[in-house]
């Protein structure tokens, strides 16, 4: 449904209630300030159509072009940066407070894979009960976790607390 808005929103051909606008044509000529009727005529003629580029300005500025040729041009623009995206993937890893050795040494197993696939890692360290009374307890497991990864990763954001969490977010190292 928005795609159609965005259709309706290009002011184009008989669309155009302006007295006069100041017309130009896809390959540069410069018509100046004409009457829409008489744009309109130049744009039938040739057989290109009337689009509205600047409905603000005063007089409005029109563009004698292909609208059909322009969208498509438009659209595949857009695929080509869609395709250049780069995605981030954010893995996250929970711990907690009373968490033994081993289990840290297992999960920051899996985080150095996750950092060397090139992913974000999120570390979490959840606050159960009284736990949030003393919320240093879940930054010293962060702090205790850091040196297992910081050759593979950079901080990108310190232990903090948030709500019943306390988050380390680990960015891959660029090579």
């Amino acid at each position: 449904m928005s795609k159609d808005k965005r259709k309706d929103d290009v002011i184009m051909n008989e669309m155009i209630t302006a007295k006069e606008v100041r017309c130009t044509s896809d390959e540069g000529t410069n018509y100046g300030i004409i009457s829409t009727a008489e744009a309109l005529k130049i744009a039938d003629e040739l057989g290109l159509d009337l689009v509205l580029i600047a409905p603000d300005g005063k007089p409005p500025v029109a563009k004698i072009m292909d609208y059909g040729k322009f969208r498509y041009q438009q659209e595949k623009k857009k695929k080509e940066a869609k395709k250049n995206q780069k995605v981030i993937v954010v893995k996250e890893i929970k711990l907690s407070v009373k968490i033994a050795e081993n289990d840290i040494s297992y999960k920051v197993k899996h985080a150095r894979e996750f950092l060397e696939e090139g992913n974000h890692v999120k570390f979490r360290v959840f606050l159960k009960g009284r736990e949030m009374a003393n919320p240093q307890a879940g930054v010293d497991v962060l702090n205790k976790v850091w040196p297992m990864i910081e050759d593979l990763a950079v901080m990108d954001k310190e232990p903090k607390l948030e709500g019943r969490y306390v988050n380390m977010m680990a960015l891959p190292k660029k090579d």
